[in-house]
């Protein structure tokens, strides 16, 4: 039984990855210092033969006993509200959280990914966003913690692998959705989910022609597991290229949950994206990977989730 280390495991993404790993046979163990993690999410997996969880911050230095095949650094806060609230936390973990997990693989002789983001393009002037394109990103701007932090960590995935022939892989994650997202986190869906299901106007930022493109979390996990297995050393975009404006997000949103809330407009943060949708044509040629879970049928599992999240409350 191979096995897998994963920071961030009790994270959105991260605990969706312990599922899938365990389900194709690896003895997975997790690592998760809660900042923005949930017990909640991980819960299900405490009795599981093959899951392992230390509570552990990866920003310290720490050693893991035993053969590892493959390390996951996934950890990291994602959502604007967090990586504001944490700013020297986020630049930490894609610092030396980063450096640390690069020592476990090299350690251990293991495979290791990175989990990157669409925020390494900034506020992009190609759309949409290929891997070949290096960004338009404001280093001094209040989301710089969260696009740099990202961006040094694929900085020095590479100088890794380069300087120590490690073998390293780098998924840059586009909007992802899906359960186990946090009520409050100040992304798009759980947010205009919690407005819509509350019966409360859905706040859109601007005038709501702003686009961005959702992957449901299913869909993400598979690309990740298939990058995880693959000999693709440069950046992979991954994510969902159906684009639409957050205004009409809001609407399907609105039509899903039957809410009669309306939408009110607010001011646009500062340096917030004002198009984003993934090239993807990369992951279809080297990982024979593309979405096929369409946006009505991953928010009908979602909106589940939320609505029993907002009724235990």
């Amino acid at each position: 039984m191979k096995r897998v280390a994963i920071s961030g495991a009790a994270g959105f993404i991260g605990s969706h990855l312990c599922d899938r790993l365990l389900s194709e046979g690896y003895s997975v163990l997790g690592l998760d210092n809660f900042l923005t993690g949930a017990e909640r999410n991980i819960a299900h997996l405490q009795d599981h033969a093959a899951f392992e969880f230390r509570r552990q911050d990866v920003t310290v230095p720490f050693g893991v006993e035993g053969p590892i095949d493959f390390v996951i650094h996934a950890a990291s806060p994602a959502s604007p509200k967090d990586y504001l609230a944490y700013p020297i936390e986020t630049l930490a973990v894609g610092s030396e959280g980063t450096r640390h997990m690069l020592e476990l693989a090299e350690e251990k002789g293991a495979k290791f990914l990175v989990t990157s983001t669409s925020e390494t393009y900034g506020d992009p002037l190609e759309h949409p966003q290929s891997e070949a394109y290096w960004g338009n990103v404001n280093p001094v701007g209040p989301r710089s913690c969260y696009d740099e932090s990202k961006r040094f960590a694929e900085a020095i995935t590479m100088a890794w692998r380069r300087a120590r022939g490690l073998s390293t892989s780098i998924a840059r994650i586009f909007n992802t959705y899906g359960p186990r997202m946090k009520l409050a986190d100040g992304r798009v869906v759980p947010a205009f989910l919690d407005q819509a299901l509350r019966g409360q106007p859905i706040s859109l930022f601007g005038d709501g022609s702003q686009t961005r493109s959702f992957c449901y979390v299913s869909d993400l996990v598979e690309g990740l597991y298939r990058l995880l297995l693959s000999d693709e050393t440069m950046p992979v975009n991954l994510g969902n290229p159906r684009e639409m404006t957050i205004l009409e997000f809001a609407n399907i949103i609105t039509n899903m949950t039957g809410s009669r809330g309306g939408t009110i407009c607010l001011p646009l943060p500062e340096d917030d994206p004002k198009q984003r949708r993934p090239d993807i044509a990369k992951a279809r040629r080297v990982l024979g990977w593309e979405p096929k879970v369409s946006l009505e049928q991953g928010l009908v599992p979602t909106i589940e989730y939320f609505r029993g999240v907002i009724g235990s409350v």
